[in-house]
């Protein structure tokens, strides 16, 4: 599997605005700047989109854990919350945590959590991510 996504940038680093795509076409155009980025302003950033490229892995993931468990969720709600802060000279995602609400019939509460951990760990997203990441999952 092989995919990709894009962005254009015009002008300086607060001044200037720019526009992520994925070749899906799932997200066409969509508006990022320093505001958006740094001061709580309408449009994406780039730790908003690994957030959810990071929720999306790690609960694919689970999915299929689960199944290799014997076991099949009724839902799964996973939030990824994406830290970044000034490190240095420059800026770091220095923590993600994911927080997930899970519906799986016959489950037991300790299975549960070593399989979400090792969702945790496995996922490629997760993976490729050089920070702390942390889970909290509960069973509803």
């Amino acid at each position: 599997m092989k995919t990709s996504g894009s962005a254009v940038w015009s002008g300086g680093i607060k001044d200037g605005s720019g526009a992520i795509s994925t070749v899906s076409g799932a997200l066409q155009g969509a508006p990022y700047g320093f505001a958006s980025r740094f001061e709580d302003k309408p449009g994406t950033n780039p730790e908003e989109l690994i957030g959810a490229a990071h929720a999306g892995c790690f609960t694919m993931a689970l999915s299929l854990i689960l199944g290799e468990a014997g076991l099949t969720a009724e839902k799964m709600e996973t939030k990824a919350d994406v830290t970044l802060d000034k490190v240095g000279d420059g800026y770091a995602i220095t923590s993600i945590h994911l927080t997930l609400q899970a519906k799986i019939p016959g489950a037991d509460k300790a299975k549960f959590e070593e399989l979400a951990n090792k969702a945790k760990v496995g996922c490629p997203v997760s993976k490729v991510l050089n920070t702390n990441i942390t889970l909290t999952a509960s069973l509803v």
